[in-house]
C-alpha cells in the first residue's frame, strides 16, 4: 500500500479517495505491482498513511540522503513557506483544525496549516503541520530549528516571503549566525524608494541584479 500511495501520486497528485477510485484502476499500477485494484480502497490506504506517519523524520532524512546522491542536489538554498487545507464537516477528531487565514477561500470551513521546506530545484526536505488558526510569522522559529536539527545549517540560504518576516524572527536568524534572504514589507519598500529607484544596480549574472 506504501507503494501504492507514493506511485499514485507520482502518476496523478489526487486525493487517497480518488486514487482508490479511479486513478489505480485507470493506470498500469495494478500489473505493475502485482495488486488487483479490488484490494486497493481508501480505508486501507488511510491506514498505511496512520502506519507511515511515525517514521516521518527517518524517511525524510533517507529521502534527503538518496536524492543528494542519484542527482548531486545541492541543499545551499532552503525555501520556505505555509499553505493551508480545508476540511468538509466539523473535523471533530482532529485538534489542529480550526478556522483561520484561508489561502483556499473558504472562511466557512475548519482547515490546518502546512508548512513545507523545499529545495531550490523544489523538492521538498521536510514539513510541518500547525493548527488552521496559526500566523505563519509564529512558525519560523520552530520550522528553522526543526530542519537544522534534521540536515544541520552548514551553507544553508533561507529564503522567505514577506509573510515571515517580524523583528523577532530576524533577530533569531541573525542571532544563530544564519544567512537569509526575506521578502520586504511593502511599508519598508517606500521608506527606501529612492535609493531602489536610482541607477547603482550591479548585474552579477544575466537576468539578477543587485544593490
Amino acid at each position: 500500500m506504501a507503494q501504492v500511495l507514493a506511485l499514485g501520486r507520482m502518476v496523478e497528485a489526487s486525493s487517497e479517495l480518488r486514487l482508490a477510485e479511479h486513478t489505480y484502476e485507470a493506470s498500469a499500477l495494478a500489473e505493475l505491482l502485482g495488486v488487483p485494484a479490488e484490494k486497493v480502497n481508501e480505508d486501507r490506504l488511510y491506514r498505511t498513511l496512520d502506519r507511515i506517519l511515525p517514521h516521518k523524520t527517518a524517511l525524510e532524512k533517507h529521502f534527503q540522503q538518496r536524492l543528494g546522491e542519484l542527482f548531486q542536489l545541492e541543499y545551499n538554498l532552503l525555501l520556505y513557506d505555509v499553505t493551508s487545507t480545508y476540511f468538509e464537516g466539523e473535523a471533530a477528531a482532529n485538534p489542529q483544525a480550526w478556522r483561520g487565514y484561508s489561502r483556499d477561500h473558504r472562511p466557512d470551513c475548519k482547515q490546518v496549516n502546512i508548512a513545507m521546506v523545499v529545495s531550490r530545484s523544489g523538492l521538498p526536505l521536510g514539513y510541518e503541520v500547525f493548527a488552521g488558526n496559526r500566523s505563519d510569522v509564529t512558525t519560523v522559529e520552530q520550522v528553522v530549528a526543526a530542519m537544522e536539527h534534521k540536515y544541520g545549517r552548514a551553507n544553508c540560504i533561507w529564503v522567505m516571503d514577506r509573510g515571515m518576516v517580524s523583528a523577532e524572527n530576524i533577530e533569531f536568524l541573525k542571532k544563530g549566525g544564519r544567512r537569509y534572504i526575506l521578502g520586504t514589507a511593502k511599508s519598508m519598500l517606500r521608506k527606501f524608494e529612492q535609493q531602489l529607484l536610482d541607477e547603482s544596480w550591479r548585474e552579477v549574472h544575466a537576468g539578477l541584479e543587485v544593490k
